[in-house]
């Protein structure tokens, strides 16, 4: 066999070098990403590859920036915010909550199945967003620690993700990889049969065996500990009319506590009493558990008419609501005062929907928060727009304890369902490639107020932007250069004795072993390329070699730094590294061997 050429050579180790600073972790994914694309830009520019009339300098380098699997990455955030947002994934949020009070095992089983489902068509990120804060909430109320949900959710979502094109960035990058490489384009639900059936294969393990490979604590009690005591406004929509405050306690989410009644002013006692409009029922518990109970029972945590005077000044500045947690200072205007006779909703627009004391006191024991008296350290759990939450927080001598929560927009949720399947749906069927139709898509997302314009920065991670595009040239520098050909052919040589089974395990395991301690992208980036060569160096057809890295590209379960969900767990579960290793290894080799064997038994290997 030859030895490389200067390019070829000197490609891979590039790659070798950034591979290794991806797994040594102590410099960042994305200053790691842009020393790669100016080294290549140097390296191209001053040693460009010439031969029969082609050259190749520094365009390979930053074309990864207008190549359309970055496009098409960038939408699709873009349409996945827009879900997010517009709380048109709330329903099933709420839907799991019932299930876990009546059943955790149950509950886990169903949210583990829903969320691979939903992370066939959404980006990982966003669903395990969106199910993060309900296994922390319903950790806090059951005997189930958060570290024996959280992993198992996470690798359910990233192999639900595996199953479509459009699951995961990673998938859309293999797929334009290949199909620059000159194979035909796969389409979006291509592997989802195969994907499914290792999906399947793998349940009972996340279902069972995992959660008895983790360890037994949480950090849900930590989010959870500040409880507000709030006050729900039965409206004549509430579902709760009718009922007694006996049955209303057995309404309410697990985590809060109905206090008592106040009825036209007057406290009443008895448990028997129905419910009528107007009725305020005092409650207590975390702000998230506050507005689910708030969401359930159709019953908002303040005076209609406040809501509805405060809501006028936020839609005249054109912002978006949000919930924050405001602390009241030392110096603050507020002490002494309540928020109803501060006027804070008349004169900022911000409603006043819990208030927490720190030596748990209240002025009596069914006191509204909006009457209670204010005084050092007290926290007020306030909506309104965020330039009136920065207003309240200069004038009054407030300060915010933690980020503020965009409300969804959900007058708007069934559009963004809609302009999200307008855009799958074409790319699904082969109509367009998928970079237009998500194009197509985040446009309409941004033109319909779906998802604001100026926000939508929040949408987009420039770590995976940087990320996808250093990928997309390394791997056209091992493709341009002759590194993945003869890499593709010293493989083809070691394995000239095995058969082509083995060689698609091998490949596999070889890109599993790359993205678990580099990065997924760039573990696809060089895979792809070498799949490609040797199918055809080996004569077999390149499909299931190309699906083989896509696969494995996406068994990211064993290390923390595998993949950044992996990393959005790791506090919340209070995980370390080992508990990656131990629970997450014999998944991937559990899902090697699964999908190697479907892959031979599909394309007859």
């Amino acid at each position: 066999m030859e030895l490389p050429t200067l390019h070829a050579a000197a490609a891979m180790l590039i790659a070798v070098v950034t591979f290794w600073l991806f797994a040594d972790g102590r410099m960042r994914i994305e200053i790691v990403s842009l020393l790669l694309i100016a080294t290549l830009a140097l390296l191209f520019n001053f040693f460009p590859i010439e031969r029969e009339g082609y050259r190749a300098d520094i365009e390979l380098a930053f074309g990864g920036f207008g190549h359309e699997a970055l496009v098409a990455i960038c939408c699709l955030m873009i349409l996945g915010r827009g879900l997010v947002v517009t709380g048109a994934l709330e329903p099933v949020a709420l839907f799991l909550t019932a299930l876990w009070r009546r059943s955790p095992l149950l509950g886990l089983l169903v949210s583990l199945v829903l969320g691979a489902v939903m992370s066939m068509i959404v980006n990982d990120t966003p669903v395990l967003v969106l199910v993060m804060p309900i296994l922390l909430n319903l950790a806090a109320r059951t005997d189930v620690p958060a570290s024996k949900t959280l992993m198992p959710m996470n690798c359910a979502i990233l192999i639900g993700g595996m199953a479509t094109t459009i699951g995961t960035s990673t998938n859309l990058l293999v797929v334009s990889i290949s199909e620059d490489l000159g194979l035909p384009r796969f389409g979006v639900f291509d592997f989802t049969g195969v994907a499914l059936l290792a999906g399947l294969v793998a349940l009972p393990y996340l279902w069972l065996v995992m959660p008895r490979l983790l360890p037994e604590h949480s950090a849900a009690e930590e989010l959870l500990t500040r409880r507000f005591r709030g006050a729900l406004h039965l409206t004549e929509g509430s579902s709760a009319i009718g009922q007694t405050m006996a049955q209303l306690r057995e309404r309410l989410d697990t985590g809060v506590v109905a206090l008592g009644l106040v009825r036209r002013g007057v406290e009443l006692y008895a448990a028997d009493i129905p419910l009528e409009p107007d009725d305020v029922v005092a409650v207590e518990g975390a702000a998230e558990q506050l507005r689910q109970s708030a969401e359930s029972l159709k019953a908002p945590l303040a005076h209609p008419a406040v809501l509805k005077s405060a809501r006028s000044i936020s839609r005249a500045s054109g912002e978006d609501e949000v919930v924050a947690e405001l602390a009241v200072g030392a110096d603050s205007n507020l002490i002494g005062q309540s928020a109803r006779s501060a006027q804070i909703a008349d004169r900022y627009g911000v409603t006043v929907i819990g208030l927490f004391k720190p030596d748990r006191t209240l002025l009596g024991g069914r006191a509204r928060p909006s009457v209670a008296s204010l005084e050092t350290g007290d926290v007020l759990l306030v909506q309104g727009a965020d330039s009136a939450l920065r207003r309240l927080q200069i004038e009054e001598g407030a300060m915010v304890l933690e980020g503020a929560a965009e409300l969804p927009r959900t007058a708007k949720s069934i559009l963004a369902v809609a302009i999200f399947v307008a855009s799958v749906v074409p790319a699904a069927l082969h109509l367009v490639p998928i970079a237009i139709s998500s194009l197509a898509g985040a446009i309409a997302m941004l033109a319909t107020g779906c998802v604001k314009f100026d926000r939508v920065g929040r949408a987009l991670s420039a770590k995976v932007i940087v990320l996808v595009a250093a990928s997309i040239a390394l791997g056209r520098a091992l493709l341009e250069t002759g590194a993945a050909e003869w890499l593709g052919g010293g493989m083809a040589l070691a394995m000239q004795s095995f058969p082509p089974a083995a060689v698609l395990a091998a490949m596999m395991a070889f890109a599993a072993l790359l993205t678990n301690f580099s990065s997924n992208t760039a573990a696809a980036a060089v895979g792809t390329p070498i799949a490609v060569s040797l199918s055809a160096s080996m004569g077999v057809p390149p499909q299931p070699l190309v699906l083989a890295v896509l696969f494995g590209c996406n068994l990211c379960y064993a290390t923390p730094v595998a993949y950044q969900t992996n990393i959005l767990i790791m506090s919340a579960g209070g995980y370390q590294f080992r508990d990656y290793v131990r629970a997450g290894l014999p998944l991937v080799l559990l899902m090697i061997v699964t999908l190697s064997v479907l892959l031979v038994w599909k394309y007859g290997l």
